[in-house]
């Protein structure tokens, strides 16, 4: 697997392939995902770590921006609740295989003069509904907004300019805010971001991933909890909707380089799959059962997260 094919595999959207592949050819190529620290990591932080896992192996020098005041400001907790959330996501990060790359505080960052006399230029160009609409899907209560939340993309901006990276890792989710950062940024004389979007995956359920729907594998979930919850999952037959089969195409054969999926002579004895298409195929042709699927993914997972786990008992 070449550079280009690491980087872009389970992407939606590269802006733009590109500046990607000039990127790509430099010696030296910097990235970033942004976190707001919350009380678990979970299969949905996974897909964008998992990107930075394949950016640092293309060669790309990766930072973490664990956002504490942008988290703040989103209406997620205390400065204090936040902070101490940082720690303890920092070290789930380094378990899932984010070592030796830069973590940096956002508050540690975002309250010097040079950034914050940028985030008041840039507020002097973006306007408020434009501001409003970045943040559609990824504001808490955005019925009611604040004025704090208005401020949060010209700060995801800013961020991207005072870290000194050439692009931004994010859930297509971002994508809006990362456009706002695209358009804007060139006007300080700071380079257009290459920016890497990758899905937004389903909960357990079938639906929206949620904290308050618990409908999520959290990486300190124990061994039987992960079974269990695999087993209880939502596993159709087509193939969009599953949200069985995008742990397996997202998290298990990105990590892993076989599955087997084991089953008794009768019903045709274990099975192994080298990649996600194969799986695929099979279980929608009705060769694998969802039972059989669903234990396969859930003893994987187990594997997955077994360093994770380790590491942050």
């Amino acid at each position: 697997m070449d550079a280009y094919e690491r980087v872009t595999r389970n992407t939606v959207e590269i802006v733009t392939e590109d500046d990607l592949k000039n990127l790509l050819v430099k010696p030296v190529k910097k990235v970033y995902a942004g976190y707001e620290p919350s009380g678990e990591i979970h299969l949905g932080h996974l897909v964008t770590v998992n990107k930075l896992v394949d950016l640092q192996a293309a060669g790309f020098e990766v930072t973490v921006l664990l956002a504490d005041l942008h988290a703040f400001l989103n209406r997620k907790g205390t400065m204090e609740r936040v902070g101490e959330l940082a720690e303890y996501n920092k070290k789930c990060f380094e378990g899932l295989g984010l070592k030796n790359v830069r973590y940096v505080l956002g508050s540690d960052l975002q309250l010097s003069r040079d950034y914050e006399l940028l985030v008041l230029q840039l507020s002097q160009q973006v306007t408020l509904n434009r501001a409003m609409r970045s943040m559609d899907e990824v504001g808490r209560q955005m019925d009611h907004p604040t004025v704090s939340q208005m401020i949060y993309p010209l700060m995801q901006a800013a961020d991207i300019a005072m870290l000194g990276v050439d692009a931004a890792v994010g859930g297509i989710d971002q994508r809006k805010i990362h456009m706002l950062a695209r358009e804007h940024l060139i006007n300080f004389k700071y380079a257009a971001p290459v920016c890497i979007h990758t899905p937004i995956l389903n909960g357990l359920d079938g639906k929206k991933m949620s904290s308050s729907q618990g409908n999520f594998i959290s990486v300190a979930d124990s061994e039987d909890d992960i079974r269990k919850k695999c087993q209880k999952a939502f596993c159709p037959r087509e193939i969009p909707e599953n949200p069985i089969l995008q742990i397996f195409q997202h998290h298990i054969f990105p990590r892993l380089p076989q599955v087997t999926v084991n089953r008794p002579e009768k019903f045709g004895g274990d099975r192994s799959f080298a990649s996600y298409p194969e799986i695929e195929q099979a279980y929608q042709k009705g060769e694998i059962h969802p039972l059989d699927l669903k234990k396969a993914c859930g003893e994987c997972l187990i594997e997955v997260l077994r360093p994770v786990r380790e590491y942050i008992q």
